[in-house]
């Protein structure tokens, strides 16, 4: 991995993307979702502050566990500018996140517990399928192939 000297406080794109692992077209896609920040030289080539390479850490950090990048961005904005995110961050950013985890791991824990059962089906009923269906939301109230006409059915602008 690169060095990058300490009295340099500016680095390019492809030195962030060298030090962070990001591929720099991920690293434009950030900036165009308001993740990270640069500013522009003269020649328009972007410079960007040492500290984006610890919010790239975070940002990649917090997708590899599955947390959209809008949910980041609104974490990130509540950080002030030019200030890494730290540990103290990291944990109550977790902490927060904890229960859409959790949440999200008990559906594919019920995806991974019927998909062989799905599979050997093959219908995908809305009115019976733990997928498609899961908790028999629908079946309460129509089955499947009901709730087609029912949508058809109603008046635009409903």
């Amino acid at each position: 991995m690169p060095q990058i000297p300490e009295k340099i406080h500016e680095l390019t794109v492809g030195q962030v993307s060298a030090r962070s692992g990001a591929a720099v077209s991920a690293l434009h896609f950030y900036e165009s979702k308001g993740l990270i920040t640069s500013r522009r030289t003269s020649g328009n080539q972007r410079r960007y502050t040492r500290d984006t390479l610890r919010r790239v850490a975070f940002i990649r950090a917090a997708q590899r566990v599955g947390i959209p990048l809008a949910t980041i961005r609104d974490a990130l904005s509540g950080l002030p500018e030019e200030r890494t995110p730290t540990r103290e961050d990291w944990a109550h950013l977790s902490d927060a996140w904890r229960t859409e985890l959790d949440a999200r791991i008990k559906q594919l824990g019920r995806l991974r517990d019927h998909l062989t059962d799905c599979i050997g089906c093959g219908c995908l009923s809305l009115e019976t399928c733990v997928l498609s269906n899961p908790d028999d939301v629908f079946g309460e109230r129509l089955t499947g192939s009901r709730l087609l006409a029912e949508r058809r059915d109603r008046p635009t602008g409903t």
